[in-house]
């Protein structure tokens, strides 16, 4: 693996019961270089106290409370910017608490990164030969429905918006995480909106890569339920309407 810095935020909303602490304790102990930023994102139950544990068991896992509940897209927000300003890293990524993605991806994230010299990598959950991606067919079929309607608003070729594993270097991540999402659920697509404003849709196509994981397990207890997805056209509105205008947008 590359010998570079990097920081994975881990946003934690009452993860108490199905935070695998062992696992990023061993990760940490393989992989030197890659710290994880726990963000406690005003849980109700234990999961702060766990969080604290965790940390004892190793200096590369870092805890930050938020005292509010703000949702996902915030606390994943409040991460990447604390760990832009207050640490020092080359990457700065996010990953779910649930290890949907496993952490074992996460040095391939790093080499095609700085490899390839790309600003953005992200999970792709591609269903394929030789791949262990397992995901409820309903759940599939929806998601390819967002990704293409997706796609087709920013004007990009991306296959998979919404897993929750993606690294970026660190230069870019203030520019995207700098302002709250105007969006609960769609933050990522928000991302990459604010990623062709600030650097133009050429330049996305370009320097942002997605990956396709070779494992990704559904886990259960996902607070994104099935009539979220119905939603999600209102919500693709307000960020055609904020970002993709045709003044903003460079070439």
């Amino acid at each position: 693996m590359d010998n570079r810095n990097t920081i994975i935020v881990v946003p934690c909303y009452n993860e108490s019961q199905r935070l695998d602490g062992d696992a990023f304790v061993a990760f940490a102990e393989k992989y030197e270089d890659v710290s994880f930023l726990f963000v406690n994102d005003g849980s109700r139950d234990n999961t702060l106290e766990v969080l604290n544990a965790l940390a004892q068991r190793h200096p590369n896992l870092l805890v930050l409370d938020l005292e509010q509940n703000g949702g996902k897209a915030e606390a994943v927000r409040r991460g990447m910017i604390y760990a832009a300003t207050e640490l020092q890293a080359d990457f700065i990524g996010f990953w779910d608490a649930d290890l949907a993605t496993p952490l074992s991806e996460i040095p391939r994230f790093i080499h095609i990164a700085a490899d390839h010299d790309y600003k953005c990598v992200t999970g792709l959950r591609l269903l394929r030969l030789g791949a262990g991606v397992r995901r409820k067919k309903l759940r599939h079929y929806l998601g390819r429905c967002f990704a293409t309607a997706a796609s087709v608003m920013l004007g990009l070729p991306v296959y998979d918006t919404q897993c929750g594993a993606k690294l970026y270097r660190t230069e870019v991540v203030t520019t995207l995480f700098n302002e709250k999402f105007i969006t609960r659920w769609l933050f990522d697509v928000e991302i990459l909106a604010r990623y062709i404003v600030a650097y133009g849709r050429t330049a996305a196509t370009n320097e942002i890569y997605e990956h396709p994981v070779f494992a990704w397990e559904e886990v259960g207890g996902s607070r994104l339920k099935f009539h979220d997805f119905f939603k999600a056209p209102m919500e693709m509105l307000k960020i055609k309407h904020k970002y993709l205008k045709r003044k903003n947008i460079k070439n």
